[in-house]
């Protein structure tokens, strides 16, 4: 049960600060699907906007500001899809508002950032999640374990990317805002290369492409890993395809993933060994589904969430990491 108050109850209520373009796709068709979620507010910096926003999405509340979300007394839960240099001000506001937070990633616009989060999640006793949603679905519990079932030998190599097309003007254009691809969209390959090596990465060396000032239109990483293992991370937003994609190199064999981070819309993991080649596709919901289940069963006590604010800093020391030694200044420093 989710405690509100002094009453006890089993739907868990989300208010949401700000109608960005994630938040039908990141929250409002998954609540949809899971029975204990209910959408009972929204603010935006455009009231009109929020009008429209939740008139579209049947959303009954709209609130004249943000403030007035997080200090909504009904409220179990708030989402958080604002631009990532207001992530960790208003996750602070809200956990000490007493709410829960689903905190859209980078969590944070540094690793300095995600601490002060850690240790106010700590404080509170609530949950901070940030919303990788790709850990939750099935296809990753897979990966993992067939990395650790043995099958591919000992780990060599490790290859993860995110290559889209993002046209400015568009925030992620904007350093002050907490632009850049890494952030954006190869915040994804390093999650994965941490998770599934089961180590910390440390980085050899970083190159990137810079557009805006200390905007990082792209970035190649390589990395070394515990065991003398090595790995690369490729990310972009100047890219004329898109391309997700995640493999793992062993002494007997490889594993290759296509499209890891959303396989609800199709997804292809190969296993090649010298004495046979298997492909798979894992069933499983949309991953935001999935990641919308875990934070409720988290909320009720039921089982941890993976993607705590623990590991959100390890993610985000991960990313200053890969900043610096491309030569740019990580976000917000």
């Amino acid at each position: 049960m989710i405690q509100h108050g002094n009453r006890p109850h089993s739907t868990l209520r989300f208010g949401i600060l700000g109608a960005a373009r994630i938040v039908p796709k990141g929250l409002i068709q998954p609540a949809s699907e899971v029975r204990e979620i209910e959408i009972v507010a929204i603010a935006s910096r455009d009231p009109a906007r929020a009008r429209e926003f939740a008139t579209a999405h049947k959303i009954p509340e709209v609130l004249n500001t943000y403030a007035e979300v997080i200090s909504h007394p009904r409220l179990d839960a708030i989402y958080i899809p604002l631009p990532n240099s207001m992530h960790c001000e208003w996750s602070l506001r809200a956990l000490r508002a007493g709410k829960h937070v689903l905190c859209e990633k980078p969590i944070a616009c540094n690793a300095r950032e995600a601490e002060r989060m850690a240790r106010v999640a700590d404080e509170t006793g609530l949950i901070l999640a940030e919303a990788f949603h790709y850990r939750h679905h099935p296809l990753a519990t897979r990966i993992k374990a067939v990395i650790e079932s043995g099958v591919l030998g000992e780990l060599l190599h490790l290859e993860a990317e995110f290559m889209a097309q993002i046209r400015p003007p568009n925030i992620r254009f904007q350093y002050e805002l907490g632009g850049g691809a890494t952030m954006d969209l190869g915040c994804y390959p390093l999650n994965m290369l941490r998770h599934f090596s089961g180590s910390i990465p440390q980085v050899r060396r970083a190159r990137a492409q810079v557009g805006p000032p200390g905007i990082d239109l792209s970035m190649e990483a390589d990395f070394d890993l515990s065991g003398g293992a090595t790995a690369r991370m490729r990310c972009s937003m100047a890219s004329a395809q898109v391309s997700v994609f995640f493999a793992a190199r062993g002494a007997r064999g490889e594993l290759s993933v296509t499209n890891p981070v959303a396989p609800q819309q199709g997804h292809v993991l190969t296993i090649q060994t010298a004495a046979e080649k298997s492909s798979e596709t894992i069933l499983g919901d949309s991953s935001f589904v999935h990641q919308l289940r875990a934070f409720a069963a988290a909320i009720r006590g039921e089982q941890p969430i993976v993607t705590d604010a623990i590991e959100a800093v390890a993610n985000m020391r991960l990313i200053d990491e890969v900043y610096s030694a491309a030569g740019l200044s990580p976000r917000g420093l």
